[in-house]
């Protein structure tokens, strides 16, 4: 497989003014530089942000005590030339309108780049790459043994206790948690269905969520339970892990994933159930996105530690269905939560893994290479894949 160059998001943005200068930091300098918000900058909507007067593009990252190794490009890895290059581009916005690109190698960060909205120790949106983050939560529950393997196979509604099965459509025991971390369970909800039911907001509150979306859906059948992409299925998953874990989603989370990793600067604002968000609308810094990439490049460990099921990662990063919304590349294929991809480079091919938001959110893994890359933006087109594939992976390919 090869990767298409085009690429359509399912969210509008706005397209603001020109941006063409830059400045780049090499190890010779004081790079502890990057651009930070300000207090006031933190409390406005990330569109009212201003972009940068400047982008920051840094070939020797600074360590800042946040557990990320650094290095510097061109002699840790990689031919600094061509990502100077890209860098100046996005810079130019000849890509579009991205706020970051970051790239840590055999597990050093070598790069680092800001742009228009961009800032270091600011939470960026995640969009829908907040249900590759879900899909690393449930790993964690199975790892700490609140969910196994073979559960993955078993009803959904087998771990919800307080839903009422008489008010179920048909075909509801056909939902397993595999099916819905693959977006298959079969479930014909409408966005116009969803909008109808905040109205009455008490009723999707805890598993009041789970029960409407059950009691209001077409028959599951088996014909029904193919891949459509939609937002019920990452809201169930984290019903799940709300009920099997000991307090609540929302603890576990802070306490055994961004904890152990040292991520406090977040955002993962809670959703209409009260549960955390589970499809969207959570924000990272650029630097947290790093080291949820890293976590995935060393299967599920973190400083050592077996933070996420090997199993279950190995599953969920694996090509388990093709995804079939119309924005999606035909040659992509979907695990639990997680796109997968073959990326030509010469007369050889990489396998890739990453989450992906609109608008150009991505964490990118690319084992055989040692590669992490994460992104952000706000472009409608987000066609940054292309020099991704033409750019930067040949930049480290010796």
């Amino acid at each position: 497989m090869t990767i298409n160059s085009t690429f359509k998001t399912i969210i509008a943005v706005a397209i603001l003014g020109s941006f063409s200068s830059f400045s780049t930091v090499s190890a010779e300098e004081n790079n502890d530089l990057a651009p930070e918000a300000t207090a006031a900058d933190a409390a406005i909507s990330f569109w009212d942000l201003p972009y940068l007067e400047k982008a920051f593009i840094d070939t020797a990252p600074a360590a800042r005590k946040d557990d990320i190794p650094v290095g510097e490009l061109g002699v840790d890895g990689g031919n600094k030339a061509m990502i100077v290059k890209l860098a100046e581009e996005i810079a130019d916005k000849k890509h579009g309108l991205y706020d970051s690109m970051l790239i840590a190698h055999n597990g050093k960060l070598l790069f680092e780049g800001y742009y228009l909205r961009g800032r270091v120790n600011l939470p960026h949106g995640q969009a829908s790459a907040t249900k590759s983050y879900n899909s690393l939560v449930l790993g964690r529950a199975i790892q700490l043994g609140y969910l196994t393997m073979a559960d993955l196979d078993k009803p959904l509604v087998s771990f919800l206790k307080d839903l009422d099965p008489t008010k179920f459509v048909n075909g509801v025991e056909k939902i397993t948690l595999h099916k819905a971390l693959t977006m298959s369970s079969g479930l014909s909800t409408t966005e116009e269905q969803l909008n109808e039911f905040r109205k009455n907001p008490a009723q999707l509150k805890g598993q009041g969520q789970v029960q409407t979306y059950l009691g209001h859906s077409n028959p599951v059948t088996s014909e029904s339970q193919s891949m459509v992409y939609k937002g019920t299925d990452p809201d169930m998953v984290m019903q799940v892990i709300e009920a099997v874990v000991p307090g609540t989603a929302e603890d576990f989370i802070k306490n055994e994933l961004l904890g152990k990793m040292g991520i406090t600067n977040y955002r993962w604002r809670n959703g209409d159930s009260g549960l955390p968000e589970a499809g969207s609308r959570m924000g990272m810094t650029s630097r947290a996105m790093i080291k949820w990439g890293s976590l995935v490049i060393n299967k599920g460990k973190w400083n050592g530690e077996q933070l996420i099921s090997a199993d279950y990662l190995a599953k969920a990063t694996s090509g388990i269905t093709k995804p079939t919304a119309d924005w999606v590349p035909d040659t992509y294929r979907y695990g639990y939560f997680w796109y997968q991809a073959s990326i030509a480079v010469g007369d050889k091919s990489y396998d890739a893994t990453f989450a992906w938001g609109g608008g150009g959110q991505r964490i990118i893994v690319v084992e055989e290479l040692g590669l992490t890359i994460a992104i952000t933006g706000h472009d409608r087109d987000d066609t940054i894949m292309t020099q991704i594939s033409n750019i930067v992976l040949p930049a480290f390919v010796e």
